[in-house]
C-alpha cells in the first residue's frame, strides 16, 4: 500500500495544533517573550506556527488569565508587546505537564506493544 503523504501531513498539523497553547506556556515559563520570538522558538523545534495563528492564541490565553503583557521600547522599530506567564498560568502549566507525561507514557506503552 502506498503512503499518502497528505494524510500524514494533515495528522502532523493536527498534532501540532493540539500542543500550541501548551508550547506557548512552556516558552513563557522560561522568560518573557514577544510574539515573533515565540514563533521563532517554535520554528526552531519544528513546531510551525503562523502569525495569524499565534496572536489569537495569545489573546485567548490572556483572557483566561494565563498570560499578561507589557509594552517595551525597542531599539529596532516600534515598541514590542512582551508576554509573561502569570501565577495562574504556572499552575495550569503544572497540570498540563502532568497530563502530557501521562499521555506520553500511554503512547510509549502502546508503541512498545506492552499492556498498561
Amino acid at each position: 500500500m502506498e503512503i499518502n503523504t497528505g494524510i500524514i501531513e494533515n495528522n502532523k498539523t493536527q498534532m501540532r495544533r493540539g500542543v500550541l497553547e501548551y508550547s506557548i506556556l512552556l516558552i513563557l515559563a522560561c522568560g518573557d517573550e514577544y510574539a515573533s520570538s515565540i514563533i521563532q522558538k517554535m520554528k526552531d523545534v519544528n513546531i510551525i506556527v503562523a502569525e495569524g495563528t499565534i496572536y489569537p492564541l495569545l489573546i485567548r490565553l490572556k483572557k483566561l488569565g494565563l498570560l499578561n503583557y507589557r509594552w517595551e521600547e525597542s531599539t529596532q522599530g516600534p515598541p514590542r508587546k512582551y508576554y509573561m506567564i502569570t501565577d495562574y498560568g504556572r499552575e495550569q502549566l503544572n497540570e498540563l505537564d502532568a497530563a502530557w507525561d501521562e499521555l506520553a507514557r500511554g503512547i510509549e506503552t502502546i508503541r512498545n506493544g506492552s499492556k498498561a
